[in-house]
C-alpha cells in the first residue's frame, strides 16, 4: 500500500487555472473515458439505494474527522450526501454497470442547471419548476419535500425536464453508444413517473419490506438523528453542485474485482496529489466473497494513494454470511459501518481476516453507539 500526503496547493492552482478538468489531461468525457475499464452485469438497475441506513455512517465520518481528499463510491445518488459531508476535492464513482454512469450523466446535467435545491429536485422527477424558486436556505427538510410535492406533475413539465436532461448530456461531449439515450429517457422516466415515491427494485427478486422510498433516503437522519442528506440543507447541496459544475464526479466503469479495475483510478489521483479519505464500496464485498475475488479487490486497493486515515464505508445486509450487526440500529434492516481501510488490508493480508463476517465488524472507526 502506497501513502501520499494531500497537496493542496497545486490542486487549487489547478482548479483556479482550469476548473472544468481536475487532471489537466483532458475534458469530462475525455477522463471518463481514461479511467474506465471493462464493465459486468448487476441484476438491478440501481436507480436509487437499497440502504435505508446509509446516513448512519455520517456519524462516524465525523467522529472520525474524515474530510477533504479525494472520494471513491459505487452506486447512484447516496454518494452525494457523503460527498457533500467529507467535502472532497473530487469524486469517483466507480461501478461495475456502465448504466451507472449514464444516470449520474442525467445528474450532473440536473445540477448544472438547479441553483437550489428545489430546481434540482422539481427537474429530477419531472415536476414544473416555479417561476421564481427561492430557496430558503434553512427551511427544514420536511417542508421542502412537502414543496415539491405540491408542484404541478404535468406532461408539459415533464417534457421540459427531459430537455434540460438530453441538453445537458449533449454539452458533455461524452460518446453515447447506441440505446443510451432510451437508458437515459428510461432512467429519468422512472423519476418523473413516481416521484418521491420511487421506490428500489430489483430484477428477477420478489420486492423486500426494507426497500426505501426515494423520500425516506432523502428524509434519512444520521446516528444522531440530524438530517444529513444531500438536500438536508443549502449549504450541503451547493458543496455537491460546486464539484458537479467543475467535473469533478466523475462516474467510471470497473469491477473492483477484477485486476488493474482501480489502478488507472490510483494514477490519476497521485498525478493530483490527493490521497483516498473514504471509499463507499456498499455491499459489494458480499458479492466479492461469494464470487471468490474478494482477495483481488484488496490487491486493487493497492492501487491507490491510501493513508492511515483512509476509510472504506459499506453497508451489512443479515443473511447468508451472518446474523445481526452489532451496530444495527432497531428499525433498520441494513448496517452502515465505517472502516480503517489499512486495518482491512493488514487484516487480510496477515491471515487475520478470512471471513465476511469479519470483513464487515472488524477494523471499524469512529464507531457511533446505535440509537
Amino acid at each position: 500500500m502506497r501513502h501520499t500526503r494531500l497537496l493542496v496547493l497545486p490542486l487549487a492552482l489547478l482548479a483556479a487555472s482550469c476548473p472544468r478538468s481536475p487532471s489537466g489531461d483532458g475534458g469530462f468525457a475525455q477522463t471518463i473515458a481514461a479511467l474506465s475499464g471493462p464493465g459486468g452485469y448487476f441484476d438491478t438497475d440501481n436507480l436509487i439505494s437499497n440502504e435505508r441506513s446509509y446516513l448512519h455512517a455520517i456519524s462516524d465520518l465525523r467522529g472520525a474527522g474524515v474530510h477533504g481528499g479525494a472520494y471513491l463510491g459505487v452506486g447512484p445518488g447516496q454518494n452525494f450526501s457523503y460527498i457533500a459531508e467529507i467535502d472532497p476535492e473530487v469524486a469517483l464513482i466507480v461501478d461495475v454497470r456502465r448504466d451507472n454512469v449514464l444516470q449520474h450523466l442525467i445528474y450532473k446535467a440536473l445540477f448544472e442547471a438547479a441553483p437550489t435545491r428545489l430546481e434540482y429536485l422539481a427537474l429530477l422527477t419531472g415536476r414544473e419548476v416555479p417561476s421564481s424558486p427561492s430557496d430558503r436556505a434553512f427551511e427544514p427538510l420536511d417542508s421542502l419535500l412537502a414543496r415539491v410535492d405540491g408542484l404541478p406533475a404535468t406532461e408539459s413539465s415533464a417534457q421540459a425536464a427531459r430537455r434540460v436532461v438530453r441538453a445537458g448530456i449533449e454539452g458533455f461531449g461524452f460518446a453515447l453508444e447506441p440505446g443510451d439515450l432510451a437508458t437515459i429517457e428510461r432512467f429519468h422516466g422512472e423519476f418523473i413517473r413516481y416521484g418521491l415515491d420511487l421506490r428500489f427494485r430489483s430484477h428477477g427478486r420478489a420486492p423486500q419490506f426494507y426497500y426505501p422510498t426515494l423520500r425516506d433516503l432523502l428524509g434519512e437522519v444520521d446516528r444522531e438523528g440530524l438530517s444529513a442528506s444531500y438536500v438536508a440543507s443549502d449549504e450541503r447541496y451547493q458543496r455537491v453542485r460546486r464539484l458537479e459544475l467543475a467535473d469533478r464526479v466523475i462516474p467510471i466503469v470497473g469491477d473492483l474485482g477484477a485486476p488493474g479495475a482501480l489502478a488507472a483510478a490510483g494514477a490519476y489521483l497521485e498525478r493530483m496529489g490527493l490521497r483516498v479519505s473514504a471509499f463507499y464500496s456498499s455491499n459489494v464485498e458480499f458479492y466479492l466473497v461469494r464470487g471468490q475475488t474478494f482477495g483481488q479487490f484488496i490487491s486493487n486497493l493497492g492501487d491507490l494513494p491510501l493513508d492511515a486515515e483512509s476509510v472504506i464505508i459499506k453497508s451489512y445486509f443479515p443473511g447468508g454470511f451472518g446474523g445481526s450487526h452489532p451496530l444495527r440500529v432497531p428499525g433498520y434492516y441494513s448496517t452502515q459501518v465505517v472502516q480503517s481501510a489499512a486495518g482491512l488490508i493488514a487484516g487480510w493480508e496477515e491471515g487475520r481476516t478470512s471471513s465476511y463476517w469479519q470483513i464487515v465488524t472488524e477494523n471499524l472507526v469512529g464507531v457511533a453507539p446505535a440509537r
